[in-house]
């Protein structure tokens, strides 16, 4: 009898250990690249079989902390989603390789995650945001039989456009004497002067990036910008905001003639005071095979907070319409 006791006991703790494991959120994830392995931290909320959405931040380098906002609206829809930080971001290994910091090397990298954590094209919605836009986008023209769905958040399909938008859109719509001065410290490229970079912070931002004062930021979205790996932001997207000055893998990047290639469902989000035009990432919708678009009206960059109404409402229903 003790023997049959101590046996089920046993058992019980086999089961007890393998359920603690299955239903473990976080899961640390190893990438294989050509410079090393690494690890990436991801973790889930919520359990749906059909609807799984993999979030990819901005940045480059930013982190998963300012999609917290999505727990007001996720979970009580039903919908499965996961945070996951890139390499180099706050809770994945940071390796100091200038040469890893590529669209190709994360394209890879999003790729092992997904097989990681079981997603495909019967389950697998992608939704990137900002450069998480980009990551996407690249993702779909090289694996998209993978996807159920892509959501583009807050991006347009070309960087020329961005920065053309940029300078000659938003930035005339700035007090002329503070773009003035803007503009000395941008005609000898010193981008990353403090003076230059709090002229931008406090004009820009607060017009294009999030519409909310900086006193009211949202504690996830503080220690989001707080915690940037600033050194591969610096090299990938250049100093801030306003508009893309780092290295050629994106300051060139433009796929507007690829579009047509993408024929997974496809939404683009988009924001009246966002940094980059409207009506481009709306147009976005309509170059690929099968695209919609949800206009934010009181949003920015950051739409997802301050036009969040509107940003969940239109999301929530593209995906439960797939």
């Amino acid at each position: 009898m003790k023997t049959i006791l101590k046996f089920l006991f046993i058992l019980s703790l086999f089961f007890t250990s393998c359920d603690e494991k299955d239903t473990d959120p976080v899961k640390i994830i190893p990438i294989s690249t050509e410079y090393g392995d690494f690890n990436v931290w991801t973790k889930r909320v919520g359990n749906n079989p059909s609807k799984k959405v993999l979030l990819l931040h901005g940045g480059p380098g930013a982190n998963h902390q300012y999609f917290k906002g999505f727990e007001s609206y996720f979970p009580g829809e039903e919908i499965e989603y996961y945070y996951y930080d890139q390499l180099g971001s706050t809770l994945s290994d940071n390796p100091q390789i200038d040469d890893l910091w590529t669209i190709k090397h994360y394209v890879e990298e999003v790729e092992q995650v997904r097989k990681a954590l079981g997603l495909n094209k019967d389950n697998f919605i992608l939704l990137g945001h900002s450069w998480g836009g980009i990551l996407g986008i690249e993702y779909a023209l090289k694996y998209q039989q993978n996807l159920k769905a892509l959501i583009v958040s807050n991006m347009v399909p070309s960087v020329p456009d961005y920065n053309d938008y940029a300078k000659n859109v938003l930035a005339l719509q700035l007090d002329p004497e503070i773009l003035k001065e803007i503009r000395s410290y941008e005609a000898v490229e010193d981008y990353t002067n403090e003076t230059y970079l709090k002229l931008i912070h406090d004009n820009y931002y607060p017009e294009h990036v999030l519409r909310i004062p900086a006193e009211d930021w949202p504690e996830d979205v503080s220690n989001a910008f707080a915690e940037i790996n600033f050194p591969i932001y610096l090299k990938m997207q250049g100093p801030s905001e306003f508009g893309i000055v780092g290295n050629a893998s994106l300051k060139d990047w433009d796929v507007t003639k690829e579009l047509n290639k993408i024929s997974v469902p496809f939404l683009s989000i988009g924001a009246q005071h966002d940094t980059m035009d409207p009506k481009q990432m709306e147009w976005m919708a309509n170059e690929v095979q099968n695209g919609s678009y949800l206009h934010c009206p009181n949003g920015s960059h950051m739409a997802m907070w301050d036009d969040s109404e509107n940003y969940f409402n239109g999301l929530i229903s593209y995906i439960k319409s797939l």
